[in-house]
Formats: structure tokens, sequence, C-alpha cells
């Protein structure tokens, strides 16, 4: 693997790691399978390219955010008032969102802006430099989001968002709105996720209403594997555990592509890095238990020699 192949992993890593945040809050946080990501991810790229056309770049991810907040939202609704499946009421909003998005985009299916000013270029400006600017921007809104992720879930309301996904039976009787934590929990995971999408969108110069398809898998496999490598301590601790994953699955796709694999198998690859990573707890575990067992017959045998 090259330098710049390494490079460009890292800052995919990064900025991916704002998806894994995402689903951080809604699977680990709130405890709900939730299946709108893929639809927010795309509607975060279309509306950020969107605004990047019309020379608007940064007030473009600020409106994919809210894109990301009103899909979650949407979704948060059909969960607590009309009483719909998680899963299924994921479902719903991803399907709805596809004709949002290809509203958004003016009846286009990409939007192309490799002759418009994003924020990279804008920084590239700034730093001479368009490698530091795909660096800078990334590092930047994942430290600040993961700071202010980190402060909300030490507040009242992000206390009570933990609970609900811990006990949510148990909050409704200490007279915790579970449904508003419902609400702020999702609006927030997809708003992440939205984020990533518009971020992505600049990064690449491109946004495509098919980007979100997978993405689920992507953030699901950062999650673990950061899980499996740093483990599972206190919030702040796993986030920067889902960071790291973020940026470890993106070096190891560059690996992967180092050796020239077919982009046919490229999703059996990445359902064996889920895999993989899913099975590395259990994995260790029987080899402890393994190596237990022979060294407790290696004692037996020199104790009967004598």
């Amino acid at each position: 693997m090259t330098l710049v192949a390494f490079s460009g992993a890292v800052q995919l890593g990064l900025i991916f790691s704002l998806l894994a945040l995402g689903i951080f809050i809604v699977y680990r946080i709130l405890g709900v399978p939730d299946l709108t990501v893929e639809g927010s991810f795309a509607a975060g790229a279309s509306v950020s390219a969107a605004f990047t056309v019309a020379g608007r770049p940064l007030l473009g991810l600020l409106m994919a955010v809210v894109a990301g907040v009103i899909a979650g939202m949407c979704t948060a609704f059909l969960q607590t008032k009309l009483r719909v499946q998680p899963i299924l009421a994921g479902i719903l909003t991803m399907m709805a969102s596809f004709s949002v998005n290809l509203y958004i985009m003016g009846g286009r299916p990409n939007i192309p802006l490799l002759r418009d000013e994003t924020l990279f270029t804008m920084l590239a400006g700034r730093f001479n430099s368009i490698q530091a600017a795909r660096f800078f921007l990334p590092t930047i809104t994942v430290l600040l989001t993961g700071a202010m992720l980190g402060v909300f879930f030490h507040t009242r309301l992000g206390l009570a968002v933990r609970a609900t996904g811990d006990n949510e039976e148990m909050c409704r009787a200490s007279s915790i709105n579970t449904t508003f934590t419902k609400f702020v929990g999702l609006g927030m995971g997809n708003a992440f996720a939205a984020l990533c999408g518009g971020i992505i969108a600049q990064y690449q110069g491109f946004a495509d209403i098919n980007m979100g398809f997978g993405m689920v898998v992507v953030a699901l496999a950062s999650l673990i594997i950061g899980e499996a490598v740093f483990g599972r301590r206190s919030v702040l601790w796993n986030m920067g555990a889902v960071i790291a994953g973020a940026v470890i699955y993106r070096i190891i796709w560059a690996w992967a592509f180092s050796f020239r694999i077919d982009p046919a198998n490229l999703r059996a690859f990445s359902a064996l890095i889920v895999a993989a990573a899913i099975s590395y707890p259990a994995i260790k575990n029987m080899w402890t238990v393994s190596r237990l067992k022979r060294n407790a017959k290696r004692r037996q045998r020199v104790t009967a020699n004598k």
C-alpha cells in the first residue's frame, strides 16, 4: 500500500467516523435498530451538493445536518406516535427520502462539483495544499462534534437519552418522556450521518442518489472493529474507539485494494471484515480456554511422570 493510499484511507476514515458516531448513538446509546442512516446520508450529500453549486458550501453542511435531523425525527414519529416497528420505520423513511433527495437534486441522479468551490478547495487555497485541507477539515469536524457529543451525554438530557436506551420502562416509571428522548437520539444520530454525507460529497466532488447504499454496513463495521480492538468502557472511550475503528476499517479497505481485488468481491470482503470483527472476542476466548486446557494437560502429564 502506497503512502498516498494510506493518507487517503485515513482521510476517509476520519470523515466516515461521523457516520459511525451516528450509528453509535442510535444502536449503542439509544438501543434502536435503525436503517434511516442510509437515507439521511444521501440526503446530506444531496443538500450539500445543491448548496455548493449555489456557491454556499458551508451553508450546505449546516443544512445537511438539518436534513438529517428531520429524517431522524420522521422515523421517531413513526416509532413513537404510529407504533411502527423500529426497523420498518427506518425502511419507510429511507424509501421516502429517495424521492425527496431526487427532488432536492433537481430530478438528476447525480450532481458534479468538480468545477465548483467546495470547503476543501477554499481551505486548499489557504493552506496551499489540497492534502492539508483534506486532513484539516475532517479532523476539526470530528474533534468539535465529538467534544460536543461527549459534553451532551453528561447533561441531564443526555443522561435521559442514555437511560432510555438502557431501560425504557424504568425511565417511563421515573417520569422521563421517552418519546422526546427518542426524537432527540434519532435526530442526533441521523444528523451525524447527514453531516458525513455532506462532507463526502464535497470531498469526492459529486453527489449521487445511491450514495447511501450499504452505509449501515460501513458504520457497523467501524463500530464493531473499534469495540473489538479497544473494548467498551465509558462513553468517551467508546466514542474514541468508534472513531479509531472507522480509520482502521478504511485502512483495511485500502490494503485490500492494493491487492487489486475484483470490485465484484468487495461486498463479500466487507462482510468478512464485519464477521471477523464480531467473532474476534469469541475466538479470543476460545483460544484462551484452549491454551489453559493444554497447560492443564501438560501439568497433569508432568505430575503423572513424577
